[in-house]
């Protein structure tokens, strides 16, 4: 009969420090496996794994972001009307203006577009002309029969310089471009987006019939994918909306054509809001089965 092990005496407060040690570095071990252990010297064990992997490079975004519609709540006109009006409730026929925004799917870094349109129901005929062309000509007196309210050379000229701009469009007759380069008025109205030029088309021959372009005239202009417009007055019936809004629409798509052909810019969405009513995204029908009358809608 074999004789039994002996066994090592370890006192029970070694045997309790060993078992200690054992889970601390078992539970460092472990850890190592998710975290980087800090030296004193300033580096990790996982420094240099992250220096070798490559930074991944957020592609950036070549077109503006717009959102599906597939999912998204749209309104007949006559229903955009009707909820726009109960947020007007009390407010002036003629104060608050209906907006519309049209927004494309486009490239960031495209050319723009940029347009100026007669409406068939003028929004606002309170806009003031001013015509720089030689005060005593047949050209001024067209220009102040047609509705012009500023017209003449020196004295707009050095009104302009004493920062008074008394005026809200400025178109320059052919005769009077060199005085007016001469005059430097660039550096006061080119800020202000007044200062007349042939590449917008306000650099003409006739006046007169400018004029009255510009009276219950609009400009549009792209910016950030979206094209904004006053397109009537809360006092429009449904009918006079409608000529409008198809007329705007119109032109931009006839603005778009002109385009190159590498250019491509399509409508993504049209958006009807107001002075103090949130948007409704149009699904382009005039009414549903559930619209109130256009005499109805006509009433404020």
């Amino acid at each position: 009969m074999s004789s039994p092990k002996v066994v090592p005496h370890v006192s029970l407060q070694k045997l309790h420090t060993a078992i200690q040690l054992n889970t601390h570095l078992n539970a460092l071990r472990y850890a190592n496996r998710f975290t980087f252990v800090r030296f004193a010297s300033g580096k990790s064990l996982g420094d240099n794994r992250v220096r070798d992997q490559p930074k991944k490079k957020r592609k950036a975004r070549i077109e503006f972001k717009q959102y599906s519609l597939k999912d998204a709540e749209q309104f007949s006109l006559c229903d955009a009307i009707r909820y726009i009006k109960a947020f007007e409730v009390g407010r002036s026929p003629t104060s608050p203006k209906y907006d519309l925004a049209v927004k494309l799917r486009t490239v960031k870094n495209g050319p723009t577009v940029r347009n100026r349109l007669r409406l068939p129901h003028a929004v606002d005929t309170s806009i003031r002309i001013c015509v720089i062309c030689p005060p005593d000509s047949e050209h001024a007196e067209a220009a102040k029969r047609a509705g012009a309210s500023v017209v003449g050379e020196d004295t707009v000229f050095d009104a302009v310089k004493a920062g008074r701009i008394e005026f809200d469009r400025c178109i320059c007759h052919q005769d009077s471009i060199a005085k007016m380069n001469k005059a430097g008025l660039g550096r006061v109205l080119g800020p202000r987006g007044l200062m007349p030029s042939a590449k917008f088309g306000t650099i003409v021959k006739d006046v007169a019939k400018s004029v009255k372009g510009l009276i219950g005239g609009s400009e549009y202009r792209e910016r950030n994918g979206v094209l904004r417009m006053a397109v009537g007055q809360l006092g429009f019936t449904p009918e006079e909306l409608q000529a409008n809004i198809k007329t705007f629409i119109g032109e931009i798509k006839k603005d778009i054509a002109l385009l190159s052909d590498r250019v491509n810019k399509e409508i993504h969405e049209v958006v009807l809001s107001s002075t103090n009513a949130p948007g409704f995204s149009l699904n382009g029908d005039f009414r549903s089965p559930t619209s109130p009358s256009s005499r109805d809608l006509s009433v404020i």
